[in-house]
């Protein structure tokens, strides 16, 4: 990626230039958010199989685009602003970004407001940081959020999620307390995975068939930097 002149030192929080927010259309096409602090390169970025990094749409230089959900059924992608409190939505063919939706529930205040981003059962679920939350915003007809709704609190630094099928099951990825939680539609929660079993900073997780994969950040540590595999069968 091209790095900006000032090495990224103005991006919001982080200050450095990190690529975020990967998803994988069925083409293979990779389409990432690049947060530098400048408005050049700050955006949503595309990879083709066999091609290069083209930037397809450009993102407030102010804001810290982070997590990022793509609706296969409208071709649209939602970013998480984890500074601005918006969620943004632009379609996969590029343009201007839209403020889909902007909320208190998404603000920012102290590590990152707006984080993990996907889109699940007809709705777009959204983690918030600093509050601890687990959110859920309908897609109405049109592409329109319907009433944002609090699914889960208490969540201490909750980074990242994904659901274990086809129901509202969550695991969440707890980076600050090294943790996995599991989420039940009713709300309940259960730790299904810690730093005992070699858990440090998780910041993503993702469930493909029944393999759980947790990315181990480790940025406290700054020691080991790995992947996580479970079964789910045994987080259960």
């Amino acid at each position: 990626m091209p790095l900006p002149a000032d090495g990224g030192v103005n991006t919001p929080v982080l200050h450095f230039a990190p690529t975020m927010g990967i998803v994988r259309a069925d083409d293979g096409t990779l389409y990432f958010l690049y947060a530098t602090g400048t408005s050049d390169l700050t955006g949503v970025w595309r990879l083709r199989p066999h091609g290069t990094p083209e930037r397809i749409a450009a993102l407030p230089a102010d804001g810290l685009p982070n997590g990022m959900a793509l609706d296969r059924r409208t071709g649209r992608l939602y970013i998480a602003d984890s500074v601005r409190g918006t969620i943004w939505t632009v379609p996969v063919t590029g343009g201007t970004p839209t403020a889909w939706l902007s909320a208190p529930e998404l603000a920012y205040s102290a590590i990152a407001g707006a984080n993990g981003v996907k889109v699940h059962n007809g709705a777009l679920w959204v983690s918030n940081t600093d509050d601890g939350t687990i959110l859920r915003v309908p897609l109405l007809p049109g592409g329109r959020p319907g009433q944002l709704q609090v699914r889960a609190t208490g969540l201490t630094t909750v980074d990242d999620f994904t659901f274990t099928g086809a129901g509202d099951e969550i695991l969440v990825a707890l980076n600050h307390t090294d943790t996995v939680v599991r989420i039940r539609p009713d709300g309940h929660q259960t730790t299904v995975l810690t730093a005992a079993d070699g858990l440090q900073n998780p910041t993503a997780i993702e469930v493909r068939g029944t393999t759980v994969y947790v990315l181990n950040a480790a940025y406290v540590t700054a020691e080991d930097p790995n992947v996580l595999v479970a079964g789910l069968r045994d987080l259960r």
